[in-house]
Formats: C-alpha cells, sequence, structure tokens
C-alpha cells in the first residue's frame, strides 16, 4: 500500500490503474474462505501489488496477512477488468481495477486468523451458504465459477 500512499502524493484523487489479487481458498470440506471486512462486508482474501512483486507473490502476501495461513499451489482463473472496475473511494480517490483471481485448494502452514485490521472474521462457507453482504465485486469475481467449485471440476 505504500506504492499506492506515494502515487496519490503526486497525482492527488485522479484515476489510476491499480493492480491486485483476490484469492479463492477452498478446504477439504468444499468450503470457501472468507474474510469479513472493517465495512462489516463480507469478501475474498486480497489486495494491491507492491513494487517487485509478481501477481502470485500478492496473492500469497495478502491470504497471509488478512488470513493468517499460508496457501500452494494457484491456478489463475481470470483477469478482471474494464470500465466496470473503475471505483471511487470515500476520500475521493478514483482508480480502475486490474484484479487476478486465483484459486487455491492448498493450506500448507499457519494458522487461520483475523488479523484485526483488515480482517475481522474469517471463516470457511458452504458455497450455496454464503452470506447475503459478500461484496458486488466478490460475487462478479465468484458467479462464473460456481457451478465448477461446487462440483470439484476446477
Amino acid at each position: 500500500m505504500e506504492y499506492v500512499q506515494e502515487l496519490r502524493k503526486l497525482v492527488g484523487t485522479r484515476p489510476l490503474i491499480l493492480v491486485g489479487a483476490a484469492v479463492i481458498v477452498m478446504n477439504s470440506d468444499n468450503k470457501i474462505l472468507l474474510q469479513q471486512r472493517p465495512d462489516g462486508d463480507w469478501g475474498l482474501p486480497g489486495g494491491l501489488m507492491e513494487l517487485g512483486e509478481s501477481l502470485e507473490d500478492t496473492a500469497r502476501r495478502e491470504v497471509k496477512e488478512e488470513t493468517g495461513i499460508n496457501i500452494g499451489k494457484l491456478r489463475l482463473l481470470q483477469v478482471f477488468s474494464g470500465p466496470e472496475f473503475f471505483i471511487r473511494v470515500s476520500n475521493g480517490d478514483e482508480f480502475y481495477a486490474v484484479t487476478g483471481v486465483f484459486l487455491s485448494r492448498e493450506v500448507t502452514g499457519g494458522s487461520l486468523r483475523a488479523d484485526g485490521e483488515e480482517s475481522l472474521q474469517v471463516a470457511y462457507f458452504h458455497l450455496e451458504d454464503l452470506p447475503d453482504n459478500v461484496k458486488e465485486n466478490y460475487q462478479t469475481f465468484l458467479r462464473p465459477y460456481m457451478r465448477q467449485l461446487m462440483t470439484k471440476q476446477i
């Protein structure tokens, strides 16, 4: 996030293109890991790329920071971008998100816990029983893959 803060000092609230990753972490019971964010809504672990990182590095770092777990093999499902991913945050900052959405079915270490800053709670949910308040952008990331995830086709 330091990178974005430095950019904001230069450009103010003008639109930026920001690259990030989100991860669908599935456990052996075919449940998906979600985090409750500070606004109360639920979403996938993930965040913005820092300088010098690969997209995969970003995915692993964000999952570790936000949930306390380490993940193994990552599979890139899709990159989401375009005008429908334009975001204006409450402080006036504007950006176009480019988000790589990954799938991991491997937890290789760590212990599940909310970080207390970006995650208030972390929990696994059945795909057919997700919380009502999953943020729209995360629903967009999940929607194309729901059937395949439920049947373990991916």
